[in-house]
C-alpha cells in the first residue's frame, strides 16, 4: 500500500466515525451474517479498489507485462474484515462452479467482459458484466466466471476485475450439474486465494 489513506478508503470502517457501532446491534447483526461488512459495502470497497487501480496506486504490485496464458492475481488490501484482489481474466480459463463458502463477495470489472454462470435453482443463469458493471454475492451464492468471449482489448490485453470478499476467504466449494438438474457439490478446499487461483 502507498499510503494509509489508501488503506482507510477501501475499509469503511477503518476510520469512519459512524463505524463504532453500539456492539448490541453489532452482535445482532453477525447473527445473520458472517460480517459486519453488507454487499453495498463491498461493492464501493471494490469499486474505490478498482478506481486505485486505475490512478496507477497499485502500480508496483503489477506485473511489466500481462500474462496471456494464465489468469493472474495480486492482493491489494487484506485486514481482519476485508480481503481485495485484482484478477486478470484470459479466454478460455473459466473458475468452475464454486461459492465463496462462508464469504459474502463482490466485484468490479475495471476492462474488458466477464460472463457469469449462475446456479438459479434449476438450471445456470448467463449475464454478461462489462467494464464499469458490478455485482455482489451473498452466502450460497454458486457461480462460474470466464472473460466473455471477444471482449479483451487486444491480445495482450486481459480482462481485469477487483473482487473483494468479506470476511476473508478460508474455503470455497466446487460442484456439478447433476443429469437430473440438480447442483452436486464435489469438493471443498480451505484457501484464501479466490476464484480457483493458486498462490
Amino acid at each position: 500500500m502507498h499510503s494509509t489513506s489508501v488503506v482507510s478508503s477501501l475499509n469503511p470502517f477503518s476510520s469512519n466515525p459512524r463505524s463504532s457501532r453500539n456492539p448490541v446491534a453489532l452482535s445482532a447483526d453477525r447473527s445473520v451474517s458472517p460480517s459486519r461488512l453488507r454487499p453495498a459495502d463491498l461493492l464501493r470497497i471494490s469499486d474505490q479498489g478498482a478506481q486505485d487501480v486505475l490512478d496507477g496506486r497499485f502500480a508496483h504490485l503489477l506485473p511489466g507485462g500481462w500474462p496471456t496464458a494464465e489468469r493472474w492475481s495480486t492482493r491489494l488490501h487484506a485486514d481482519d474484515d476485508v480481503d481485495v484482489w485484482l484478477i486478470s481474466w484470459v479466454p478460455g480459463s473459466a473458475t468452475e462452479l464454486h461459492d465463496h463458502a462462508g464469504s459474502l463477495g463482490a466485484l468490479t470489472v475495471l476492462s474488458g467482459a466477464l460472463a457469469e454462470y449462475r446456479w438459479g435453482g434449476t438450471e445456470l443463469k448467463y449475464r454478461t458484466l462489462e467494464a464499469g458493471d458490478q455485482a455482489s454475492f451473498p452466502l450460497g451464492w454458486v457461480h462460474d466466471v470466464v472473460q466473455a468471449p471477444g471482449t479483451a482489448s487486444g491480445p495482450d490485453q486481459p480482462t481485469l476485475s477487483v473482487h473483494a470478499y468479506s470476511p476473508p476467504l478460508s474455503a470455497m466449494s466446487f460442484y456439478e450439474v447433476t443429469d437430473h438438474g440438480s447442483l452436486r457439490r464435489t469438493r471443498t478446499e480451505l484457501t484464501d486465494v479466490p476464484e480457483g487461483l493458486t498462490a
